[in-house]
């Protein structure tokens, strides 16, 4: 697989001339789980202190960042009063109330909810962090009318910040469809650099986010490069030397594909195609996609949920599950990333993280900036 790999985007760490003794670069990582954000921003931040309220996520953290010191509980439990100062504060808070793959709860709900104790423990903190940034599934910004990234933009103006959300997708570094919102919020005070906002949306901002910044105060359409065609396919990264399911079991979950996706398999001239098992017509079904692209992955909550892929061996097709140093590579995790416990632990914290390129690439050209632009009023 040393080839495949070559051909991935994880973070170029050689590439950076390290900025950190430079600038006060320090930075908080809530709902930390495997650590991918603490990976991704490593060239830019000094990660001071993350948490997670996982075990086995807090088992790949430490495993791969032992320096970093890590508070193994829930949100509720975190002092603000008690931690390290830092210039900036990363969340990716639970996003199981505002998915499709959700009951649609809403950011007031129990899991999504926990945001508001984030904002809860910035507010204990002796000072703010100047810069926040944190991450969830697109309904943030489209369910409800939009109504629930509005209630948490109002929240972020009324500690004195501004603020703006992009959606950026995995895809554009990966063979891995990923679409996410990421809100980047800067202090009120704070003058923006030349070059990293725009007067009107750009192409990090869909329809849904410009419907809901349209009007909000203090909102800011952010900008960043748009990054450069990506080579890499899903056939680079998937072990061909990994055992598939025997006769029987590929031969039942084929009996799942619909029959025009089983035409475009026959047709397609790939070596491997990914799917996931759904409803439709309450029927399971194994349904497949024909870019050379993953699906979305996700948490290992049931068969369903785990990523499938149909693989063509000699004259037939045989299927198995993506694995999890599969998955990781769909993340932009190095092969050196230890991934501790289980089969589904693996793929949990995969499922569960933040792909690595594109946090990377917002640490490069828009949060270590505006870094060194509030060193005066760190």
């Amino acid at each position: 697989m040393s080839l495949a790999c070559q051909t991935l985007q994880t973070v170029d760490r050689a590439a950076v001339v390290s900025p950190k003794k430079d600038v006060c670069s320090s930075f908080l990582e809530f709902f930390a789980g495997s650590g991918l954000v603490s990976y991704a921003l490593a060239p830019y931040f000094s990660a001071v202190w993350a948490n997670d309220v996982c075990p086995k996520k807090a088992a790949v953290f430490r495993a791969n960042h032992a320096d970093t010191p890590f508070l193994l509980r829930s949100i509720t439990d975190v002092n603000g009063g008690l931690l390290p100062a830092a210039m900036l504060s990363w969340a990716s808070f639970p996003c199981q109330d505002l998915s499709l793959a959700g009951k649609g709860d809403g950011i007031r709900a129990k899991r999504s909810g926990l945001v508001w104790e984030w904002l809860r423990v910035m507010d204990e903190m002796p000072r703010r962090p100047l810069i926040l940034a944190a991450e969830n599934v697109t309904g943030l910004v489209s369910s409800n009318g939009g109504s629930y990234y509005r209630e948490l933009h109002q929240a972020l103006v009324e500690r004195g910040y501004k603020a703006g959300a992009m959606l950026l997708d995995a895809v554009h570094w990966l063979p891995h469809s990923r679409p996410r919102v990421f809100i980047v919020a800067i202090d009120a005070r704070m003058v923006i650099p030349f070059g990293l906002a725009d007067e009107k949306p750009n192409w990090m901002h869909s329809a849904a986010i410009q419907s809901v910044g349209a009007g909000l105060p203090q909102w800011i359409w952010w900008r960043l490069p748009k990054p450069v065609e990506r080579s890499s396919t899903l056939s680079d990264i998937v072990d061909f030397s990994l055992p598939c399911h025997g006769a029987e079991t590929s031969k039942k979950n084929l009996s799942m594909i619909p029959p025009a996706h089983m035409r475009r398999l026959e047709e397609s001239g790939l070596s491997v195609v990914p799917g996931y098992k759904r409803i439709r017509n309450k029927r399971q079904v194994l349904e497949l996609r024909f870019d050379d692209v993953a699906g979305c992955l996700r948490t290992p909550g049931g068969g369903s949920s785990r990523q499938y892929l149909v693989i063509k061996q000699g004259p037939e097709w045989r299927t198995r599950i993506l694995s999890p140093r599969e998955a990781a590579r769909l993340m932009g995790a190095p092969e050196s990333f230890k991934l501790p416990g289980s089969f589904n632990d693996g793929y949990k914290a995969m499922g569960d993280a933040v792909a690595a390129p594109v946090a990377a690439y917002l640490a490069k050209h828009l949060l270590f900036p505006l870094a060194a632009a509030c060193h005066d009023l760190s």
